[in-house]
């Protein structure tokens, strides 16, 4: 509603003052014109704002002033202006819907309305031409789905496909050098925990050789000194 209004009387505004540059013809108008600096043959060009709903789910918040006012005595609502917003809502558009975007928004609300299907989000990625997307439109599906997608400042384009694949395969490899160094750990503590029931080492040279505090040896490698 507030940005209505601006743009309106930014219009009548700038009008204001293209007559006042052009003063001659301005003879011809009434007082009251020129003082408002809008004239009986002047118009406003209509102005449509459209909310974008950045999320996966359902808009189920107001969609007017009315609703935002609950229940209210009817005689008083008659007089109390409404405003509505022409709301895009991802979880709530069809594939024929999304084919009438024609900028990358296209794929930015595709990419938000089955963010939380991986099996279709596979789907519009997977050799879609049309994920090759602007820097900044990769940059709004990063920032709004939380997607950790490298994004370099050098490129103009970002394949998305491509992204996703860098993003899941690094992933892949710290699991997997996560799970080599855990094992490792995991193997080593079982060998010292053996060495102090043969009562080769004391716990305290264990948790040395761990370089872990003794209580913190014992937290960790309890379970282990319990069994038989």
């Amino acid at each position: 509603m507030i940005y209505d209004a601006l743009q309106y009387g930014k219009q009548v505004a700038d009008t204001a003052v293209r007559h006042r540059k052009n003063y001659k013809n301005s003879r011809k108008h009434t007082s009251g014109e020129y003082l408002s600096g809008f004239y009986k043959e002047d118009v406003l060009k209509p102005v449509v704002t459209l909310v974008i709903h950045f999320g996966a789910d359902e808009w189920d918040a107001p969609l007017s002033l009315h609703e935002m006012m609950g229940s209210q005595n009817k005689k008083l609502m008659r007089y109390i202006q409404d405003y509505q917003i022409h709301l895009i809502d991802p979880a709530k558009l069809t594939e024929e819907d999304l084919k009438k975007f024609t900028s990358s928004l296209r794929e930015v609300i595709e990419y938000i309305k089955y963010s939380k299907d991986k099996e279709k989000l596979s789907r519009i990625l997977k050799d879609n031409s049309r994920m090759l997307i602007e820097r900044e439109a990769a940059l709004v599906i990063k920032t709004i789905t939380n997607t950790a997608i490298e994004i370099s400042e050098k490129e103009e384009k970002i394949d998305m496909c491509k992204a996703i694949d860098d993003m899941l395969s690094e992933r892949e490899a710290r699991g997997a050098a996560k799970g080599e160094i855990r094992g490792i750990e995991i193997g080593e503590l079982r060998m010292l925990v053996k060495q102090v029931k043969k009562g080769r080492l004391t716990i305290e040279e264990a948790a040395e050789d761990a370089a872990m505090s003794v209580e913190k040896f014992r937290n960790v490698t309890d379970d282990m000194l319990k069994e038989g």
